[in-house]
């Protein structure tokens, strides 16, 4: 496994390496060479909200490296540390450069999404970086219970570079419970990536992405599927790092222990 960055910025739990866009590169390009594992997941304020309720992902989130997605993190960093993360490493950015960034060819699997959309990213990351070789291990209609078949072939494929994309938090647990060394040495959680690359869900326009107000072109999208992670998820991600803030202070003893019988 490659190292992670030397400090990391604890956002309601969740331990954050805050790296910068090149360092995230040479990085990410050191764990796809290197021996052994690295796996990379993000956190945004939909994230965090899962990890603060949900053990288990909050686990599969500690067993990663854990890049900053979105504005969320950053307004949490600023409350809970007075900090900033210097850079917005969202996946469906992030990829797609660090495939321009790689000079020297990579095996990439890909593993998520429809049918349909697989085989349009698949073609999408073919025309974007043509000197990497992409595969097309799975579409995300699997029994996750019953992975076998699919870690099979993802053994065979021997990739440097793995892309899962079932969507928070299918896709972290699954690689958290099943992905191991031998399944290729980076492995990342992309979500939407497959969509965006196969154009079956649009971006927002460039000066959105900048302002890292894209979640308001997506609410504006699919409203009825994102209204509740948006405008309920974020006034409660700020009051997880609220309340947070205030539980971990050095001077807050915390709830008494029940009396033990």
């Amino acid at each position: 496994m490659a190292d992670a960055a030397p400090d990391t910025i604890d956002i309601n739990g969740v331990g954050v390496s805050p790296y910068d866009w090149e360092a995230a590169l040479r990085f990410l390009e050191a764990a796809a060479r290197g021996g052994g594992q690295t796996v990379v997941e993000f956190l945004n304020a939909n994230n965090s909200n899962i990890a603060t309720a949900n053990v288990d992902y909050r686990s599969a989130l500690g067993n990663a490296v854990v890049l900053a997605d979105g504005i969320g993190v950053d307004i949490g960093a600023f409350v809970l540390h007075r900090r900033s993360f210097p850079g917005n490493l969202n996946g469906t950015d992030l990829v797609p450069a660090f495939l321009t960034y790689v000079e020297k060819p990579l095996r990439v699997a890909l593993i998520g999404a429809r049918p349909e959309v697989l085989k349009e990213a698949c073609a999408a990351f073919s025309a974007h970086a043509p000197w990497h070789e992409f595969i097309a291990v799975s579409d995300g209609y699997f029994d996750k219970a019953q992975s076998a078949d699919v870690l099979e072939q993802l053994e065979k494929v021997d990739p440097d570079f793995v892309l899962v994309a079932l969507g928070s938090p299918a896709q972290e647990l699954w690689i958290d419970r099943n992905i191991k060394p031998q399944h290729g040495r980076l492995v990342m959680g992309v979500g939407a990536l497959f969509d965006f690359m196969a154009n079956a869900v649009p971006r927002a326009p460039l000066w959105m992405r900048r302002m890292r107000c894209e979640w308001v072109y997506r609410l504006a999208k699919e409203p009825s599927r994102l209204w509740r992670r948006y405008l309920l998820g974020n006034p409660m991600f700020i009051y997880h790092v609220l309340r947070y803030k205030f539980a971990t202070r050095p001077d807050h003893a915390g709830p008494a222990a029940p009396d033990q019988p």
